[in-house]
């Protein structure tokens, strides 16, 4: 049975099996014994379109409130750093003017709002994913026309405009990169560029990319020496193709790859070239369904699969690190819900629990094919200035945290051992993958521990938006100590954590008042669904009951000394 003709089969029965019984437990069994490796933290990535957004009121308060949620240093990754352009902010659109040329055709450099960017990242601990493009105007070999001016509802390919285009000269191309990586390491310290990535361009397997694929990779030649001659020790990768469930990315990507293993250089005539991590990219694909949205988070996992699998299919470079430089649940950040009523699952809790969802599925992917899926980018940041709630695929508004940036909290609180999780409920990530969640709800579990605590992120998913009631649910954990032990329980659902449903109990105001703003901005931070208490471990053992709302998120977290 196909994908479609299993979801249509569904459609019709979709509140009598989409929605448990309110008597029918839930039984989640955790068990803190059995380790299954490190949790890495994958979700610790974030990126834009619009990197001018970065050093803006918004944009900087988002930042620290990002780089707070994590241990670890946030890696973030933006386009358009070389883009030539004064530096102003629109939708899917930025500039640095890093490089132009003066009467004579010589290079002039300036990497003052690229500093900018980098240096808001460095000032909150956070690490560049430095992507090298787009091409500059002086040396796009089709310079006109240069900058878009698209919005909502206009159509997406006006963006790709002189920007897009191979380098009239890839001597000046590779001059430029190599200018740009001693630059940081001058500004910023070798040791500290060492920790970052450097990725040629975005999506070149569409119109990002007006060049044919081996431009690309002469250009992935040209750029990669640059890198490496300016520092040896950068990491370098690419290619950052959508989503390689489509025929046309699985082509790009494997002749990619080919060249970097079997290819002969453009630049030294030797074989191969130089790759330190491997990138592509995993969307969803929300619709609406009878006047509801429904997701898709199974050909977003499917994507994943793919891209894990030809990666796999090389054996001197499956054991890289692989970044998802765009993991969503839909294509198009900036297309608002105005114009797209399927992306209304953006501002309420729909978001948050397919977000806790879809990444447990991510590390079960990465250690069923045997690959080393360092993170993935959520491409959700903010568009400043911008309507309250407009509906854009944003982190917050107007400084305002929306109900997901709480399941990126809650991930922040996770300790760094993963441990077993009971199979036996109603989804594993293979039928995730393969039917996405269109029967009963997908209410499941992701556990770690350390030496001193352990959590428990139970989320209750479904892709059809509508009403269902609450799930019980029986959480029983093994393995803890006969210590005093605390337990604190964090939600995002309706009632918790939720900036959106405060701001439409206020009327949805198009303007709120300072008083306002200031219970919004409260709302929009991760609560407790309980007051902390203390548990008992007998034998080992503790089980706690609660209900859990449709697209709700609970985190249990466990500590002792």
């Amino acid at each position: 049975m196909t994908v479609g003709v299993f979801a249509l089969s569904f459609l019709h029965s979709i509140h009598s099996l989409a929605q448990p019984s309110a008597d029918k437990t839930t039984q989640i069994e955790v068990d803190l014994a059995n380790e299954k490796g490190p949790l890495k933290p994958i979700w610790a990535w974030f990126g834009y379109d619009e990197p001018n957004y970065t050093y803006m009121k918004d944009g900087k308060k988002l930042l620290t409130e990002i780089s707070k949620l994590s241990k670890v240093p946030v890696y973030v990754r933006v386009h358009s750093l070389l883009v030539t352009g004064d530096g102003e902010a629109a939708l899917k659109w930025g500039s640095t003017n890093a490089y132009t040329e003066d009467a004579n055709g010589k290079p002039v450099y300036n990497w003052t709002i690229v500093d900018k960017i980098f240096d808001t990242f460095i000032e909150r601990g956070m690490k560049p994913i430095a992507q090298i493009g787009f091409m500059p105007q002086a040396l796009s070999s089709k310079p006109e026309p240069y900058r878009h001016h698209w919005k909502p509802g206009d159509n997406y390919d006006d963006i790709y405009l002189g920007w897009a285009y191979p380098p009239k000269d890839y001597t000046k191309w590779s001059e430029l990169v190599y200018q740009w990586v001693k630059h940081s390491v001058a500004k910023y310290g070798q040791k500290e560029v060492e920790s970052w990535y450097w990725e040629l361009w975005n999506e070149p397997n569409i119109s990002y990319w007006k060049g044919t694929t081996e431009e690309y990779i002469k250009l992935y030649d040209y750029t990669a020496d640059a890198v490496k001659r300016a520092l040896p020790t950068a990491k370098m990768g690419g290619p950052e193709v959508t989503g390689p469930g489509s025929a046309g990315s699985q082509k790009f990507f494997k002749a990619f790859m080919d060249h970097v293993v079997n290819g002969k250089n453009y630049v030294t005539g030797k074989v191969g070239t130089p790759i330190d991590f491997i990138t592509f990219h995993a969307k969803g694909a929300p619709k609406l369904v009878d006047g509801h949205v429904q997701m898709n988070m199974g050909t977003q996992l499917r994507d994943i699969d793919k891209g894990f699998d030809i990666v796999a299919s090389y054996p001197s470079l499956k054991n890289l690190p692989i970044i998802i430089g765009e993991s969503d649940p839909e294509g198009c950040a900036a297309c608002s819900e105005d114009f797209s009523p399927q992306n209304a699952y953006r501002n309420g809790t729909m978001y948050s629990s397919y977000t806790a969802a879809s990444f447990a599925r991510k590390y079960d992917l990465a250690q069923s094919r045997g690959v080393n899926l360092a993170g993935a980018v959520t491409w959700a940041f903010e568009f400043e200035d911008q309507p309250w709630f407009r509906g854009f695929r944003d982190l917050a508004t107007n400084g305002v945290d929306k109900p997901v940036l709480n399941v990126f909290r809650m991930f922040g609180m996770m300790p760094g051992t993963r441990v077993d999780v009971k199979s036996g409920l109603a989804y594993d990530y293979v039928r995730v993958r393969d039917e996405s969640v269109r029967a009963e709800a997908d209410i499941n579990a992701l556990a770690s521990k350390d030496a001193k605590s352990a959590a428990v992120m139970v989320w209750n998913y479904h892709d059809d938006n509508v009403p269902a009631p609450n799930a019980p649910i029986s959480v029983q954990v093994k393995g803890l100590p006969s210590k005093k032990i605390t337990v604190h329980h964090y939600r995002v659902d309706k009632e918790f954590s939720n900036s959106y449903e405060v701001w439409k109990t206020m009327g949805s105001p198009k303007n709120p008042t300072p008083e306002q703003v200031a219970k919004l901005e409260k709302a929009g931070q991760l609560k407790e669904f309980s007051a902390p208490k203390p548990v008992t471990a007998t034998g080992g053992e503790t089980t706690l009951n609660f209900s859990l709302p449709r697209q709700g998120v609970s985190l249990l977290k466990f500590t002792w000394e």
